[in-house]
């Protein structure tokens, strides 16, 4: 049996996916933009996190170069198993500095749930490989 990517998805799952990976991609883009462009507020941030500012750029390409490959179908499974281990990077250094829990910490997890969720949903094979519920 062969499963396409967009063989079976319904309109309307295909609509939803692509408003969760789009609001997963627009605030990346957002952070990225604001790493490259690097403003006040990213100074602030990368001093607070104790990170040197002179690594926002570069950040800020990368995260880019994730995104990138998250929108190309092809690659979208690549980018995003790169964006989780990005954002995963994100959380290790907001629990190194004790930032709130819900409001700093776990805002990456989020980030990075959109992002799956959106895949999930427009992505058969991915259906395949993490069912949710498997009938015996």
């Amino acid at each position: 049996m062969t499963i396409t990517r967009h063989g079976s998805t319904s309109r309307a799952r295909l609509w939803t996916s692509r408003t969760l990976a789009g609001a997963a991609v627009l605030f990346l883009v957002f952070d990225a933009a604001i790493k490259l462009a690097v403003i006040p507020p990213v100074v602030d941030a990368f001093a607070k996190l104790g990170i040197p500012v002179a690594l926002a750029q570069g950040i800020g390409v990368l995260e880019l170069f994730c995104v990138a490959l998250f929108l190309f179908p092809a690659t979208a499974a690549l980018g995003a198993v790169l964006l989780t281990g990005f954002l995963g990077g994100a959380i290790a250094i907001h629990v190194r500095v004790g930032d709130p829990l819900l409001g700093f910490t776990l805002f990456p997890t989020y980030v990075a749930a959109l992002a799956w969720g959106g895949l999930f949903l427009r992505d058969n094979r991915l259906r395949v490989l993490v069912p949710f519920s498997r009938s015996i």
